[in-house]
């Protein structure tokens, strides 16, 4: 009868410190633990998954409990050797906390503690996972772990210390495991091959390793994966990527080169052929980013090594992708990450899948038109030092009549602003009304220029000011009606909206002397912006004038109040005939009657 096979990640599982792979700190300290006789009674192994936290909780035991030991290299044929091979649960005990993490459960192990091992001179208790267990169950492990039996060590190991108790952490011998680097595991996996006959190329041993994240057990299962496939032939990296489910680098550089000339048609036609051999959106997606990552990398590094060991990039493909690169700036491909994580979270809330793919490649190709992150951050330094120094004016120039060139023409209701006026500044404007017809201030270009200089004049916001001294030029500006063009809609919609609508409301108000003015906002072509616009700033000293003004009326009005005052002080008491009770109330509040 044929023997059972076995798993390449358990049939090449570390069996002595000198296996481990990528941990020689760790390797180092226990090793030295062994030799000098100084056996800690807890110890906490942190670290990601597969990088050797269960497998050197098993040579410690070994190396304690061997038959020739303590030492450094057990036999692995004495019955405590094979009892830990085996997974025989003698002397070794091994507990996953995921499926034991009541209090009963603890409970139970301590009950045996007390019982001498049997073929060992330790009893070792291996917890897997401890974080997943309880509190209680934590509290209940607390004291025997501080101070357990000569003959018991406790082996705690955990994906996630953080979740331990800090009680816990303090009463073990902490070993933090990192991961295994790119390199170690190619030579491990190198070495495995070499013994296995897996006929596989070295580009696909690296794309084995990138893929493990870091983990030996991962990258030996998919070596036992892929290895059926190097029966007739070399396994390259294209299998690889195909049992990962992952696009080509060939692919991806095309689809790349597609957003790069814009070309949507074709990236559109390449997205379906990739879509049709079962890709999915979400897939295609994380690729592209991944892909973008390494031009970022490739664009910043100049060590090719470290390139070739942080991307998937090797030396073919090298001076390719440093082209790629090369046609980005560093912001773009930022852009082009951010804008490919916003439809791979899309794409997963959707049930349409292809078509948020469809839109997300044509947006990819049209990357050139969206704003650049640089320029948008140098127009905003250049408002702020304008802001700084107190200049709101720029180069524009006159705009003529566009009567005819209109495309829209949006009217915004009046703000109802009541505007009260002596009675005989009234009067004399209905006279005025009355005897001449009004007509349009509109006239030569530099009369309506003097009059849209003033009615700016009269906005008292800064920002507001500088809107529309920028970006708006006056049609007809009379009492019945105000005509302002822009250039473009969004500029209407703004000045129809908010502060902005408000200020230029007060503005033609305080100077055309009108209560409900007429504003009329239009869309007009062939505005003419380049002729300067100066709006005079307000002058100070007429403006400290003003104030002092206003400061001498209100003290001449505290004068008049004082005065009349005294007058009313001065006059006699009025005699008046009211009852005892209110002559008493007189009489108590100083004269004056409470009705």
């Amino acid at each position: 009868m044929e023997n059972k096979y076995i798993p390449l990640y358990r049939k090449y599982r570390p069996q002595t410190f000198h296996d481990l792979i990528g941990q020689e700190n760790i390797v180092h300290a226990l090793s030295n633990a062994i030799k000098l006789n100084r056996i800690s009674h807890a110890y906490l192994l942190c670290g990601p998954r597969g990088t050797g936290k269960t497998s050197s909780a098993r040579i410690l035991a070994k190396s304690l409990n061997c038959k020739e030991g303590p030492t450094l290299t057990p036999c692995g044929k004495c019955p405590a050797c094979l009892d830990i091979m085996n997974s025989i649960p003698v002397d070794v005990i091994e507990i996953d906390a995921a499926s034991n993490r009541s209090v009963e459960d603890t409970q139970a192990i301590l009950e045996k503690i007390q019982y001498v091992p049997v073929n060992g001179r330790y009893k070792i208790y291996v917890i897997d996972e401890v974080h997943m267990l309880s509190n209680h169950a934590f509290n209940a492990l607390l004291k025997t772990l501080e101070e357990p039996p000569e003959n018991v060590i406790f082996i705690l190991a955990t994906t996630e210390p953080h979740k331990v108790l800090d009680t816990i952490i303090s009463r073990c011998q902490r070993f933090d495991f990192r991961r295994i680097t790119t390199d170690d595991i190619v030579k491990r996996l190198q070495y495995i091959s070499e013994q296995e006959n897996i006929n596989i190329s070295k580009d696909a041993l690296f794309a084995i390793a990138k893929n493990s994240q870091g983990g030996m057990r991962d990258a030996l299962a998919l070596l036992d994966q892929i290895s059926v496939l190097g029966v007739n032939k070399q396994i390259d990296v294209e299998d690889i990527n195909e049992i990962l489910g992952k696009i080509s680098y060939e692919t991806l550089y095309e689809i790349t080169q597609y957003i790069i000339n814009s070309d949507c048609s074709n990236s559109v036609l390449l997205i379906d052929k990739i879509y049709s051999k079962g890709n999915e959106p979400v897939q295609i997606v994380t690729n592209l980013i991944q892909y973008f990552r390494d031009l970022m990398i490739t664009k910043n590094c100049t060590d090719k090594e470290l390139i070739y060991s942080l991307t998937r990039i090797n030396e073919v493909n090298y001076e390719k992708t440093k082209t790629q690169a090369d046609s980005f700036s560093v912001s773009e491909i930022i852009q082009i990450i951010d804008r490919l994580s916003y439809y791979a979270v899309q794409i997963k809330d959707t049930t349409n899948k292809y078509l948020w793919l469809e839109l997300c490649i044509m947006d990819l190709t049209n990357y050139k038109n969206l704003p650049s992150a640089e320029n948008l951050l140098k127009r905003i330094e250049e408002l702020e030092e304008k802001l700084a120094k107190g200049d709101f004016t720029s180069s524009v120039k006159q705009i003529q009549p566009v009567q005819n060139e209109v495309k829209a023409v949006k009217s915004v209701p009046p703000v109802k602003q009541e505007v009260k006026l002596p009675k005989e500044e009234v009067k004399q404007e209905e006279k005025e009304e009355t005897q001449t017809p009004s007509k349009p201030l509109q006239g030569a270009n530099s009369d309506l220029h003097n009059l849209w200089v003033s009615i700016l004049q009269s906005i008292e916001s800064p920002p507001n000011r500088a809107f529309y001294s920028n970006l708006a030029r006056p049609v007809e500006i009379s009492p019945e009606r105000v005509v302002i063009a822009f250039t473009k809609e969004m500029f209407v919609k703004q000045a129809g909206e908010g502060s902005k609508k408000q200020a230029i409301y007060d503005a033609v108000s305080k100077y055309l002397n009108v209560s409900n003015p007429n504003i009329e906002l239009i869309t007009a072509d062939n505005i003419d912006l380049s002729k300067k616009v100066t709006v005079p700033a307000p002058n100070p000293i007429k403006k400290a004038e003003e104030e002092q003004n206003n400061i001498k009326q209100d003290e001449e009005d505290y004068h008049s109040f004082v005065e009349a005052k005294k007058e009313e002080e001065a006059k006699p008491p009025v005699s008046l005939s009211t009852s005892s009770q209110a002559g008493m109330v007189k009489e108590l509040f100083d004269g004056k009657i409470i009705d």
